[in-house]
């Protein structure tokens, strides 16, 4: 292809799609401006509610207040009824105290279901597509209620009658609900409603399953493999078998999904359990077209504004045609949403993370009617909602945790969805792995369709804290909650339970699984010898960084004491990489370092504020300035930009970022890329820290000529790998001079480590990426996978 003005003088064809797999947390908030309250609050400030009158409701207060409708404090009044959170108040949308948030509950409470309608919060098509597919008869039984009156109901009422209204009420109806519920009302609301999975018992009462998360820093398919098979003998998983990839080329995802496809055909569990790939549906549906049969359910990440899922570059219709295709199919779609997505991207639009949250599933419930058109059995359809994922610019402690996994159930099960948690933490939110347990117990009896199921908390490519398998088995013993019947026939067929339903001398034990898998295969060869090939392997697997859970220690479900001691020492090495700081002898050592400061004041500041570690020092500007000043009429093509993020270590570790900068530098040079000779080194840096910095030195670039920046940028902590992330971002000179550059213009290589995906290795790759885009013409990345 002719690069017309472009990066490259060769010509490259060929090149496949990359994925964009935004690391949550280092990627962080932009946050919303101006703050209008009944008291003048500061931008990202709290709001005050004073008094309120007797009978009052939301529309009458602002009226009072403001002399007239103003959207804006209709938006806080609406957040500020909400329990506390971090990203709210970022918004100014949050209570000020508790005298507030109980003035903004009595206000909504006496607040009419029909009057909250005609005023919304916010309007977009998802809105739109929501409100039509909201049932109009149902909604004519409740919109004369007063949000007092709904809650009231849903707390006396069996399931049965609740059932008969809640395909009336709208997202954001379903949204305002848990604002008016403590705890023990929402796990009570949670205890009664249940939405089961067509031709199955998950999200059924009493039953509590699992979606093996068999994550890869390589995307190894032994490493995925072992991690299924690992999860088979604690007798864990039914709702799916589902990966996280690292690179979401189409030649990767067809690899893992063939290896995960493989175990269910080899297994005879096609009927059973689905297995999906987590890239961006495009690839997904590219890996179908291209290689039929290989794809069984298909994910997307959803957000609960246009403008965010813009970002994870989809819109209403692309899903809705994806459901269509599904027709005739036994598994539908599989969807994850996340409290504080559109606030960390900077498209809120003044709207509080709850209720942004419930429109996710009004969105899901739209396409889940479109699949009950096309798929004989019902709809195949479950949404996982991952809280306690992006970091503690969301939320920070464990009892909001509960709170927001409390919320979303209700809102969840009140969409009529199956619905499924990721109840997890951030190694920078103050959460610990004790806590995690503590967190299960207070949140299971509300009866969550399953959890992720990892081998041990640890997720060994995106550095977080989530439910072990063995946390399952404890689970189950603690609160009776069974497996999916026809998977829980399986662990017998396999020898995992016996036929009294207790667990077999095999429990925990993957090398017994895999001579099954062997036997199904018509493996000849000795048991010995399949036990001798499959110890081999599961060394390989842990070598590369991935742990495999066997047997237990005191209890059946802890951890044996030796991994138990590993997973801590991890956890321990994650809080230290998080408050390391990049030291003044390695920043000199870099060639050509040109050292910047972004406006975080410490490390603290740092985690705590991210908007801070996403602006530019004036300092720093003034720096950036002279360097683009000294190039004069020799601008070049692209610079390299280098930050701590949230882990220094990952940048300072031997052998980490020399490699990548040597060889990347070296490939630019052949490809006839001219590169900014010096390397910008940002201490507290963010990713869009990277986006200002091309900004300054590419505001006066020729606006049909492509400039980038290579990000390089420490990941999450968590993992031995201590791992950098590359971010790509090219664009034309007008798009860098009209400063909008965001993730949806960026791709990403992750898990650069000696070892994990090697820095020369990641080089190449980042080259690969780069021709694609240009060869595009820096259409929107496929994110979020």
């Amino acid at each position: 292809m002719a690069m017309n003005k472009g990066w490259f003088s060769n010509q490259h064809d060929g090149i496949s799609r990359r994925d964009l797999l935004v690391m949550a947390g280092t990627a962080a908030a932009t946050l919303a401006s101006s703050s209008h309250t009944a008291r003048a609050a500061p931008a990202g400030g709290a709001f005050a509610i004073d008094e309120v009158k007797q009978g009052e409701d939301v529309f009458a207060y602002v009226d009072r207040i403001k002399g007239g409708f103003d959207q804006t404090a209709y938006q806080q009044v609406i957040g500020a009824a909400n329990a506390f959170k971090e990203g709210d108040q970022a918004i100014g949308v949050g209570a000020e105290n508790e005298t507030t948030r109980s003035n903004a509950r009595a206000l909504l409470a006496n607040t009419k279901i029909e009057d909250l309608h005609q005023r919304p919060l916010f309007e977009d098509d998802l809105q739109q597509l929501i409100w039509q597919t909201t049932d109009q008869t149902q909604y004519e039984k409740v919109r004369a209620w007063t949000m007092g009156q709904l809650k009231e109901f849903l707390l006396t009422e069996p399931e049965e009658n609740i059932q008969g209204i809640m395909n009336g009420l709208t997202s954001d109806t379903i949204g305002f609900i848990p604002k008016l519920m403590s705890n023990e009302e929402l796990v009570a609301l949670s205890q009664k409603i249940f939405n089961v999975m067509p031709g199955t018992k998950m999200g059924a009462k009493g039953y509590m399953g699992a979606r093996i998360q068999p994550n890869s820093p390589t995307d190894h398919p032994d490493d995925i493999v072992w991690q299924v098979f690992d999860a088979f003998s604690y007798a864990t998983g039914d709702i799916v078998i589902g990966t996280n990839p690292v690179d979401s080329t189409v030649a990767s995802v067809v690899a893992v999904e063939r290896a995960l496809k493989d175990i269910v055909d080899t297994f005879g569990l096609g009927e059973v359990i689905p297995w999906c790939v987590l890239a961006h549906i495009d690839v997904q549906a590219d890996v179908s077209d291209s290689f039929p049969g290989t794809v069984s359910t298909m994910f997307q990440s959803l957000a609960g504004t246009d403008d965010c899922n813009k970002i994870f570059d989809i819109t209403n219709e692309k899903i809705l045609k994806y459901a269509r295709a599904k027709e005739g199919e036994r598994y539908g779609l599989y969807f994850e949403t996340g409290q504080g997505s559109e606030f960390t991207n900077g498209v809120a639009n003044g709207v509080d993370m709850m209720v942004l949250e419930s429109r996710k599933y009004g969105f899901s419930r739209a396409v889940g009617i479109e699949l009950a058109k096309v798929q004989p059995s019902g709809a195949w359809l479950h949404v996982n909602d991952v809280a306690g994922f992006i970091g503690p610019e969301v939320f920070k402690s464990r009892e909001q945790l509960v709170r927001c996994c409390l919320e979303d159930m209700v809102m969840g099960k009140l969409h009529g969805l199956t619905i499924g948690l990721d109840i997890c933490t951030t190694l920078h939110m103050t959460v610990s792995l004790e806590d995690l347990d503590w967190c299960q117990d207070q949140i299971m009896p509300a009866n969550p369709a399953y959890l992720i199921a990892l081998p041990t908390k640890n997720d060994p490519m995106l550095s977080y804290l989530s439910t072990s398998f063995q946390d399952h088995v404890r689970i189950r013993e603690r609160f009776g909650f069974k497996v999916n019947d026809a998977m829980w026939d399986f662990y017998k067929r396999i020898g995992i339970v016996g036929e009294d339903n207790s667990y077999t001398a095999n429990y925990g034990d993957p090398l017994w699984v895999y001579y099954q898998y062997r036997l199904a295969k018509g493996d000849g060869r000795s048991k010995d010898a399949i036990y001798v090939e499959g110890d081999r392997k599961m060394r390989e697997v842990e070598a590369r960084g991935v742990d495999l859970a066997t047997g237990h220690g005191e209890k059946i479900w802890d951890l044996n004491p030796t991994l138990a001691a590993k997973v801590k020492a991890l956890y321990d090495d994650a809080k230290q990489s998080l408050w390391a700081e990049l030291t003044p002898e390695f920043i000199a050592a870099v060639p050509d370092v040109v050292p910047v400061r972004t406006l975080s004041k410490d490390r603290n500041d740092y985690i705590a504020h991210p908007n801070t570690g996403e602006t530019l020092s004036p300092e720093a500007v003034a720096e950036i300035e002279r360097i683009r000043d000294a190039w004069g009429d020799g601008m070049p093509k692209g610079q390299i930009v280098i930050s701590d993020g949230l882990n220094a270590k990952a940048i300072m570790d031997e052998g980490h970022l020399a490699p990548y900068l040597e060889e990347m530098r070296r490939l630019l040079a052949e490809a006839g890329v001219t590169m900014g000779d010096k390397n910008i080194m940002v201490t507290s840096g963010r990713v869009r820290a990277g986006y200002r910095i091309g900004e300054v030195l590419f505001e006066n670039a020729d606006p049909n000529s492509f400039r980038g920046i290579l990000h390089i940028i420490g990941e999450r902590p968590g993992t031995m790998h201590h791992a950098y992330s590359v971010y790509i971002t090219v664009a034309k000179g007008k798009q860098w001079s009209e400063k909008k550059i965001d993730h949806d213009m960026t791709k990403l290589v992750s898990n650069v480590a000696d070892t994990a995906l090697a820095p020369k290795e990641a080089a190449r790759e980042t080259l690969t990426i780069i021709r694609e885009i240009v060869g595009k013409d820096v259409n929107g990345s496929r994110r979020y996978g």
